[in-house]
């Protein structure tokens, strides 16, 4: 299945680019070391890729996941076989004490490359999960800034998101709270970000979730206002990689996608898909009638759909990459944007206000996520977060 016709793309983002840099690319790989967080992830194992494939000198991956290190590992192996430099695989929670003593204990890395993150809007819900995303998003990659800089590092990437660009959720919220809190700290190591549209098929979005309802013979629900860019898990590889590599000081890099060419609904992209494994889709009228009559349409080569309005918290209905106070270049790469901070436009962002209430939100005995957002729109004014009252988990 070709994943860029499925997107509504012929061409891929960033062949042009590569080609112009691969020389200097491998060069620069070749004779350095890696350190990856959250590197068996969608994202993660696509950067491990176009490194790994580069012969770096060391290559040291960090994740909670062992299955998906597993696969990883299996992948790498099936694909490029084996590097002459330190390939080495770690399952280690990066706010962990144990990872503490890891890094202490390591001889140091020349790039650190930071994907750990929760991502998903339907994951700030309630106010455990998000005190989870606050820890994760914002804290361990502070921290792991730390870590870095006493471990002798020459320069730190952290990937963000789209979602970090006006947010209208806590998740983007907490992702523009670790822009900020990235750009302050750079005055103390060379950092780099990169925001980004969808992953297609990436582990536990909407497109992979298809997969899911193929395999299992339930219906595809889409939302079918909701219109998204989307980037293939290679190119959002290569686009991580190229920022941490190239990126300069505070540099935030972002694809070059053309509305009218490459902004597409799931809806849309869900009828391609159907069509591409020969079903057709069959539109129902709500979940009842797509869960009744999916055995009986699937024997008949048809595929009960859903595809509704959006009506749940924290949904954007475009994508955007920049905010329009934002210094642009537009020029240097054939496929890449960069968006140029400069230091005396920057606040001083500091955590510690935000850790003190966190501290006092661990020890409550009773925690609301009302509480937490008002704290988290008072430090960030820009966010535009809105409960409607019904989340992703609470439909089909």
């Amino acid at each position: 299945m070709n994943i860029l016709n499925l997107i509504g793309r012929k061409e891929a983002l960033f062949d042009a680019d590569l080609i112009k840099l691969e020389s200097e690319l491998t060069e620069i790989i070749s004779k350095s070391s890696f350190l990856i967080l959250g590197g068996a992830g969608s994202i993660g194992q696509a950067v491990a890729k176009q490194i790994f494939k580069r012969n770096p000198s060391l290559l040291h991956i960090v994740d909670l996941s062992e299955n998906n290190m597993t696969e990883l590992v299996r992948d790498l192996r099936s694909t490029y076989g084996y590097i002459s430099g330190e390939f080495k695989t770690f399952t280690i929670d990066i706010g962990s004490d144990i990872f503490n003593a890891f890094m202490r204990n390591s001889s140091g890395y020349d790039y650190v490359l930071n994907f750990s993150a929760l991502k998903h809007v339907r994951s700030e819900k309630d106010p455990y999960t998000l005190l989870r995303m606050i820890e994760t998003n914002i804290f361990n990659t502070d921290q792991s800034i730390t870590q870095s800089i006493n471990n002798g590092s020459q320069k730190y990437f952290c990937v963000s998101t789209d979602k970090a660009t006006n947010p209208v959720n806590l998740m983007g919220g907490t992702k523009r709270i670790m822009e900020k809190s990235l750009m302050s700290r750079s005055t103390e190591i060379p950092i780099s970000t990169a925001r980004f549209a969808n992953v297609a098929f990436s582990d536990g979005s909407l497109l992979h979730g298809f997969n899911q309802r193929i395999q299992k013979q339930q219906p595809i629900v889409a939302p079918k206002d909701v219109k998204r860019y989307f980037v293939s898990p290679e190119e959002s590889g290569q686009l991580c990689m190229l920022a941490a590599i190239f990126g300069e000081n505070r540099d935030v890099f972002f694809p070059k996608l053309s509305e009218k060419l490459h902004l597409i609904t799931f809806s849309e992209i869900a009828i391609s898909y159907l069509n591409e494994l020969n079903y057709e889709p069959f539109i129902c009228e709500n979940e009842e009638e797509a869960r009744s009559k999916a055995k009986d349409l699937i024997r008949s080569k048809k595929w009960p759909c859903l595809f509704t309005d959006s009506d749940t918290t924290g949904e954007k209905g475009f994508e955007e990459f920049f905010m329009k106070d934002e210094i642009l270049d537009m020029n240097k790469y054939h496929g890449i944007g960069i968006i140029k901070n400069e230091l005396n436009q920057l606040d001083t962002f500091n955590l510690i206000d935000l850790r003190n209430k966190y501290q006092k939100w661990i020890n409550d005995n009773d925690i609301s996520k009302e509480e937490i957002a008002a704290v988290l729109i008072q430090l960030l004014p820009e966010l535009n977060y809105i409960d409607k009252g019904k989340y992703l988990d609470d439909k089909m």
